[in-house]
Order: structure tokens, then sequence, then C-alpha cells
């Protein structure tokens, strides 16, 4: 089980979860990547925030819940009634701010996390519910102080500490009462984490959101807002998944991201099922679409964990088929999610490199589309790289490719600049680059790796340094370049 010094008083209730919450606990790990992120303070309410969590899922039982619609917001005299829980007095930060940094959260923070969303659940419906519950109102301002210190570099400025306290503190009200909404606000304070500290540590910050939707038996396909919110979680795991270089899977287990499969199907009815599922929802909601590469991907990382945990540690896995077969369905699922897409999730415009370009250029008109087709592009690489050696012939086709796929992955970040869409590419970026040879290419991949991190105060600039020792050069030579 963990170590954690900072919270010993809720050790025994870690150990009374039992094995099935044992996958949810990670290492008790640090890696510091700012003075905002070595505060003595922070790490404690980290620490602090797990215990809530894990002392809640410890008292609940899984059920299944419904996730109606947000209520819109009551007018007349109960409404003045329903603001006064959000008492502005309990922080010490001016009123002037807090109303800035809900302004920023509408329209900075909140498309970050509505990319894959077009009902902009986290810029709409959120702030509506957050009216009536002060921890999700908190958690909302502290995600969006954040972002506002990491753009301006203000690690000093401390605004967000404040609010994800205020936050911790009003949420364990909030779980006793078994509200699945709680969700929401765990989720925020999750992704306000990782933006604050090394992606390397991610599963400390996703492992206890992942034992909640484990216990309120929330998936991707639940229906609305608490899917939409899902599907938020869903991607902080692709992302922590592909940093681990196929050690690691996701913490919430696969078959947790859909609903409970038939106890007698096999792994190639289950597929058939998972697959029809997110294809007739697909066919209707490109966000779905998108959503359904996000699983594909995450399938991608998983199917190399266990490639990896089997041949270096020699554990079996739960699918009896043999390697290549594994490989090549997935792989089957990959194009066939290609051809399927619906015309949302279609470029309006391509073009070849020419005319001094260094990658083409892809353009979509959907937000979802743009990610979606990324994450596509991703997994190809994924898959290429751990390719069967039995499955060593292909077409003559650029599919075939894993530098087609990578400059294609570059291609899509250069020529969609939406802001949710560049720290979703972080990841993708990094695979791609891994590829590409030749300086013109890298200096681009670095312009993109920097606008990242100046345009949207998402740390990015950690992973171009990882890609600086792939390509061969000192420390900070390639963003000299620039």
């Amino acid at each position: 089980m963990v170590n954690d010094p900072g919270c010993q008083t809720c050790q025994a209730d870690w150990y009374r979860l039992g094995e099935k919450k044992e996958a949810f606990l990670s290492p008790g790990t640090f890696s510091s990547a700012d003075e905002y992120a070595a505060n003595p303070r922070f790490l404690e309410l980290q620490e602090e925030l797990r215990c809530v969590l894990f002392s809640a899922v410890a008292s609940l039982e899984p059920r299944s819940y419904t996730s109606p619609a947000p209520p819109d917001a009551p007018e007349g005299p109960s409404s003045g009634a329903s603001r006064q829980n959000l008492d502005f007095a309990t922080v010490s930060i001016p009123k002037i701010r807090l109303i800035y940094y809900l302004k920023n959260w509408i329209t900075e923070c909140a498309p970050y996390l509505d990319k894959f969303d077009e009902a902009r659940h986290f810029g709409v419906h959120i702030p509506i519910l957050a009216q009536r519950s002060p921890a999700l109102f908190y958690a909302i301002l502290a995600f969006s102080a954040r972002q506002t210190e990491r753009k301006a570099c203000l690690d000093s400025a401390h605004d967000s500490l404040e609010l994800y306290q205020e936050s911790i503190r009003l949420l364990a009200p909030c779980l006793q009462a078994k509200d699945p909404n709680v969700l929401v606000t765990v989720c925020i304070l999750a992704v306000m984490e990782l933006m604050s500290v090394s992606p390397r540590d991610w599963r400390r910050h996703v492992e206890g959101c992942a034992a909640l939707f484990d216990s309120f038996d929330v998936n991707g396909l639940s229906g609305g807002h608490l899917q939409a919110v899902f599907w938020c979680y869903a991607r902080m795991e692709l992302c922590g998944a592909i940093i681990s270089n196929g050690a690691e899977s996701t913490v919430l287990p696969l078959e947790k991201w859909v609903p409970a499969m038939p106890d007698a199907a096999g792994p190639e009815e289950r597929e058939t099922i998972i697959r029809d599922l997110f294809y007739q929802e697909g066919a209707t909601s490109p966000d779905m679409h998108a959503n359904w590469a996000v699983y594909l991907c995450a399938k991608t990382c998983d199917l190399a964990c266990g490639r990896t945990r089997h041949l270096e540690l020699g554990e079996m896995v739960a699918d009896p088929r043999p390697f290549p077969d594994r490989w090549t369905s997935l792989w089957d699922e990959l194009q066939y999610w290609l051809e399927r897409r619906p015309s949302a999730m279609l470029p309006i415009k391509t073009t070849g490199v020419s005319d001094g370009r260094v990658f083409p250029e892809i353009l979509f008109a959907h937000w979802a589309a743009i990610s979606g087709n990324q994450l596509y592009h991703a997994a190809c690489i994924m898959m290429l790289d751990m390719k069967p050696s039995t499955k060593a012939t292909y077409p003559e086709t650029p599919r075939f490719s894993a530098v087609w796929h990578a400059r294609r992955v570059c291609g899509i970040s250069l020529t969609n600049p939406h802001s949710g869409n560049l720290i979703n590419a972080i990841q993708p970026l990094y695979l791609a680059g891994k590829l590409l040879s030749h300086r013109s290419e890298h200096i681009e991949v670095a312009r993109l790796f920097k606008i990242v991190e100046e345009t949207t105060g998402w740390g990015a600039l950690w992973r171009l340094k990882d890609l600086e020792r792939a390509w061969g050069y000192e420390p900070g030579e390639i963003l000299s370049m620039i």
C-alpha cells in the first residue's frame, strides 16, 4: 500500500478498501516542477485531498447513479438564498480578483475542458451547479487562479493555493452526502494539480478520481454532465499512460470506461459491442466520435503495457489471444474509427508539404475533430512501434508509415491553434517528435511547445527537453534557434 507520511490518520481507511481499490494507489514519489510544486503547504493539501477522497470511497457502496442535466438557475427570492452559500469572506482574496478569476474560467479555462463537448458543460452548466456548491465554486476559482499565475509566471503568487485549500475544506460534506456531482469538483482539482506539478506524478492526481468514478459507477456513456466530466478525467488518464511509455496502463481499468459487458462475452464479442456503442453515439455526435479516439488511444497504451509486463515481468494478460491477434484487432478498430468519421470530424482543407511548409496543413472546423484525429495518428505511431514481427509485410500505403502519422500530428497542431487542443497535443507531439530527423522539423515542433506554454499556462517545455535529448542536442539548444 501507499506510504503517505502526511496522511497517517487515514491509513486505516485505505486498508479497508480491499484489493479492489489497491489498483488506484501509486508509489509515494514526488518530483518538483517549480517553486509552487515544491511548496510544503501545496504538498500537504494534496495529501489532505487524497485522504478525504479515499476515506469517502471506503464508506461508499458501489451503485448506479443517474446524471441529469443541471437545472436552470432559480429565479426570484430563492435564487438569492442559494447564492448566500458562496461566502467570499472565507478567503482573504479581494472580491474583485475573485470575480476576475470567475470570468477567466468562462473565457479561458472552461474551453480547455470543453474541447470535446459541444454542450459546453464546463463553461455553462458547471458554473450553474457551482452556485449551489461552494466546494465546486472554489475549485473553479482555484483552477482559474492557477492558470492565471502560470501564464504570468507568478509561482510566488498563491491565490490559487488559498482557493484550493478552501475547496478541499468544503469537499468533505459533499462526499458524506454521497452526491455524484462531487465528481465535478474532484476532477477540476485533479486537472489543477496536473497543471501545477510534474506530469510524471500523474497517478497521484487521478487515482482519487478513479476510485470515485468506480464507486459512483459513472462511465463514458453515462450521459449528462457527468459523462462530460468523465471524458475530461479520461484525457488526464491518457496523458499519463503515454508518459509511462508502456510501463503503466490507466488507473481506472478500461472495462470501467464503458457500461458493463455480458459476463459470458468473449474478447471479440466485447470489442464488437463496445465498438457499436461508440459508433452509434458518434454517428450523431462528433464529440463522442472524438471520445472514442481517446478510448482507442488508451487501449493502445493498455496493449503496450500488457506486452511490456508480459515480456519483462512474466505477468499473464487477461486476454488469452496471442499478441499478434490482439494487435491486428486493435489496428482494425483504429481504421474502422477513421473510415466511419462523421462529416464534422473530417478536415475541411488538407495540403501537402510544399511552398516552404515543413508539415502538411490539415484544417478542421470542429474542436473535437482536431484532437480526435490527432489521437488517431498518435495511436497509430504507438501501434507501429510495437507491431509483431509476423506482421512485417504491409501494403504500400501511408497508414503503415509511422513518420507519415508523425508529420500529420504536427501539421494538425500548426494548422489548428485552439488552446484546448494545444494542451491535448503535448503527448502526441512528443511521440511524433521522436520520429523526426530534420532540424527544420525540430524547430517547428519546438515552436509548438513554446506556444503551448506561453499561451495556455500549461507546462510543455519539459517534454521538449526530453526531445532535445532524443534528437542529440545540448540542453536548451533547440530553444535558442527559435
